[in-house]
């Protein structure tokens, strides 16, 4: 494929510099899907974001989905000559953002009209397979719709004692923690893990938000500032990511108030460090925005997958990449900068 299908981006300056876009308030993540192992889709869709012009692509901690990753950005780096951070997702603890489900489609009603199949935003659900594992995300949405209680989930963590070395291995740019209230022990054994592998990292994120009614705003601000104590002992610089209404699948433009709330509540009350939004967030999340006190950022994730997947799923047919479909590129390409360009040409 010649170079002329990524001139369209060249018409604009491009931030690539991850500390000045957070300090302008414009800095993008594309969060590729932690659970998200289909990995010809992979290094399309961070092909796709990278040309598009996100900072950070957020990954699973795993070898064939960076390998996959870099495949994609490595071959926009080529061409345009730059490269966004490559991050990793871990937890210290059970998390939703790292599960998959999962149910025996031989044992379904041969008269359902499968909602879950409907209401799926990854097309992960079929009638033959059940749950296409390299296809879903995690998000959560089939579980309580099944009219016969079928569908389960299952939790996929990275061991804490096998992190040093993958995180040695996988060299990322910078890591997510996921975390959430009364888990600073386990966080601070994940950052000895991260130092044990003498990566050096531009920015660890944190990865939290009111997962339960009964928490409240103060007591989130209280862990995350014994995250950011912790993170000052191991040298680490944060991202504070607000998640403010996980794995929602990020479809409906409500979704995005979530995320805008939990933002202008703990802003007061957060440590240092910028804060970005997360959880919900779509194309409707800048429109919402207040007019004062912008976030330093935020993350597009099931809502980015899903304005590209159907050129994915065109060029798997085609038995082809993405990248090597120029009308299709051209397509997904659009549609992901049409995305994030309110927010690449923000300023606070």
């Amino acid at each position: 494929m010649t170079n002329n299908l990524l001139t369209p981006i060249t018409s604009r300056t491009i931030v690539s510099d991850n500390e000045k876009a957070l300090a302008q308030g414009n800095w993008v993540k594309f969060i590729c899907g932690a659970s998200n192992h289909d990995l010809p889709f992979i290094s399309d869709l961070c092909a796709i974001y990278s040309a598009a012009g996100v900072h950070c692509i957020d990954l699973a901690a795993d070898s064939a989905v960076v390998h996959a990753a870099r495949e994609g950005i490595e071959w926009v780096n080529t061409r345009l000559g730059i490269k966004p951070w490559l991050m990793v997702s871990v937890s210290d603890g059970e998390d939703i953002h790292f599960r998959k489900a999962w149910f025996n489609p031989q044992k379904c009603p041969p008269a359902c009209d499968r909602p879950c199949e409907r209401i799926c935003p990854a097309e992960a659900i079929n009638k033959k397979e059940g749950v296409v594992n390299s296809r879903c995300y995690g998000c959560g949405r089939c579980l309580p719709i099944c009219p016969v209680g079928l569908i389960s989930e299952f939790s996929q963590l990275l061991e804490i004692s096998k992190l040093g070395s993958l995180i040695a291995e996988l060299k990322p740019d910078a890591v997510e923690i996921h975390t959430d209230l009364g888990r600073s022990q386990a966080f601070e054994q994940i950052l000895q893990a991260i130092t044990s592998s003498n990566t050096s990292l531009k920015r660890v994120a944190v990865s939290c938000g009111l997962k339960e009614k009964c928490y409240s705003i103060e007591a989130l601000a209280t862990e995350l500032w014994q995250r950011h104590n912790c993170l000052r002992n191991y040298d680490q610089k944060p991202i504070w990511q607000l998640d403010g209404r996980p794995m929602s699948g990020d479809i409906g433009a409500g979704t995005s108030h979530a995320a805008i709330k939990l933002f202008r509540e703990i802003r007061p009350l957060a440590p240092p460090g910028p804060l970005q939004l997360a959880g919900g967030t779509n194309a409707s999340t800048f429109r919402n925005l207040p007019l004062r006190h912008k976030p330093a950022g935020i993350a597009f994730g099931g809502m980015a997958r899903k304005l590209i997947q159907p050129w994915l799923l065109e060029a798997q047919t085609k038995k082809i990449n993405l990248r090597e479909w120029p009308e299709g590129w051209r397509q997904a390409l659009s549609l992901a900068k049409e995305l994030i360009n309110p927010w690449l040409g923000y300023k606070t």
